[in-house]
């Protein structure tokens, strides 16, 4: 009954932030727009967007071997596809981590080591977004002339700096009350992996390119968004843009994000001088891309092995 009611809710919350923030939007201009929808850019995005999940999966792997809970790149690619799906049908566009823990209980690995590993890979992926944001904040500063967005901006760039660097150093502490706080604890030991694996001589690097890689692609497919509706957003606004906007739509207050991230898109490009109604059809046609690949990743799910042994139903809850 829980569950029920938060996902009626989380539903009432994307239809709700999608009508207000539509509300004031002249729905003819977004007609218009998607009535010339240019099917070779979407089908670009399409093909960016699968092969944003193909790069996270060696991330994943060398994440998860430090976690105790190792998995092969086929593995994890599949996993992550399937992971896509469900990010499409529960809350926010974090959903479908919930099922890649299972995935990964479900080969062997102990509940915390899955735990972690799905943990320390979202939060890489956010601190590899917030250096971005944090990089590009003389450029986008520079070009929001609000006073209101620019105050925004340098929140925004406040928050994710104080939190990245908040985290990273919590696995640096050392004191007797740390040890004993049951969730500092574990925040601990994920910081303390994440350490090794962002500053890692040998791992560090490529864990590095891979996440800069993946939220650049995201970029990507917002401009192949933007092109297929001939949008006058050009890529070094999008590249300022999209990144607090993504960040921003990981808040778990909507389904896979709807609603919440219109209404992100269209404050965004107001602040940065473009028209509100081109971020709507840009954010609208965002969310579509993802949802296909999320249907393909619905197909790998109904016939993986997984699904039709009902394992991950069945799996008894243990103790590590």
């Amino acid at each position: 009954m829980h569950r029920s009611l938060m996902f009626i809710t989380r539903v009432a919350t994307s239809v709700g932030l999608l009508y207000f923030g539509l509300s004031g939007i002249n729905f003819a201009t977004i007609q218009s727009r998607l009535s010339y929808i240019n099917p070779l850019w979407i089908a670009l995005a399409i093909a960016v967007a699968i092969f944003q999940i193909f790069i996270g999966a060696p991330r994943w792997c060398e994440i998860s071997a430090l976690c105790q809970a190792p998995l092969g790149n086929l593995q994890a690619l599949r996993y992550n596809i399937i992971g896509g799906f469900f990010n499409q049908t529960l809350p926010s566009s974090i959903g479908g981590d919930a099922v890649r823990l299972w995935l990964v209980k479900c080969t062997g690995a102990g509940w915390r080591a899955a735990t972690y590993s799905i943990l320390i890979d979202r939060v890489v992926g956010l601190l590899a977004l917030a250096f971005i944001i944090i990089a590009s904040l003389p450029w986008s500063y520079a070009m929001i002339g609000d006073a209101d967005g620019r105050r925004t901006l340098i929140l925004i760039n406040l928050a994710t700096l104080g939190g990245g660097a908040g985290f990273l150093l919590v696995g640096h502490l050392h004191c007797a009350w740390v040890k004993r706080l049951w969730p500092i604890i574990h925040v601990r030991a994920c910081s303390a992996i994440a350490n090794q694996v962002i500053f890692s001589k040998s791992n560090g690097p490529k864990i590095a390119v891979l996440s800069l890689t993946i939220h650049a692609l995201t970029v990507v497919i917002a401009w192949c968004c933007a092109r297929a509706v001939d949008a006058p957003s050009d890529f070094a606004r999008l590249l300022m843009l999209t990144p607090p906007i993504i960040l921003i739509t990981m808040i778990p207050l909507s389904i896979a994000g709807w609603g919440l991230r219109e209404a992100a898109t269209m404050v965004a490009f107001g602040y940065a001088g473009l028209a509100p109604s081109d971020g709507a059809v840009i954010s609208i046609l965002f969310g579509a891309v993802y949802f296909i690949v999320g249907a393909l990743g619905g197909l790998v799910w109904i016939f993986s092995a997984e699904n039709r042994s009902g394992y991950i139903q069945a799996a008894p809850p243990t103790k590590d």
